[in-house]
């Protein structure tokens, strides 16, 4: 699979971005389309968590840490409380171990660290499951 970008379009895969940052909220978007990914943005963690209040449900969530009103953490922590059984990639610059322990341990299913690459979103895929080869349409 070294250098093909799969087309998951016929897969329905469906992802939430969460990040504040306009400029990662743009990539992560470009990226996911280009897999043939449906998905939405959302500023916090907040607008996260009432997104699904709202009855939306996602297969993946691209969790920032670092964000304003509710950070990655406690909206992870809120989710999987309401009993949310999407996948969440946590994807941050900062990857103090402390830090990342706490993430991980609030309910992440998986980590990257910025800048999101396709080949990070192909791992993180991977890693979690999407790939099954009857999902890949190459």
């Amino acid at each position: 699979m070294a250098g093909e970008v799969p087309n998951l379009a016929e897969s329905k895969l469906t992802a939430l971005v969460v990040d504040d940052n306009f400029v990662n909220q743009s990539i992560h978007h470009r990226l996911l389309d280009r897999l043939g990914i449906k998905n939405d943005v959302v500023c916090n963690g907040q607008e996260a968590v009432d997104v699904h209040c709202s009855g939306r449900n996602y297969d993946l969530i691209l969790m920032d840490m670092d964000m304003p009103v509710m950070n990655g953490i406690q909206a992870t922590k809120k989710l999987r409380e309401m009993g949310i059984e999407s996948k969440i990639a946590g994807v941050t610059t900062r990857a103090e171990e402390e830090e990342m322990k706490e993430f991980m341990e609030a309910g992440l299913n998986d980590f990257q660290e910025k800048p999101l690459t396709i080949s990070k979103l192909v791992s993180i895929l991977h890693n979690l499951d999407f790939l099954r080869p009857n999902l890949v349409n190459n």
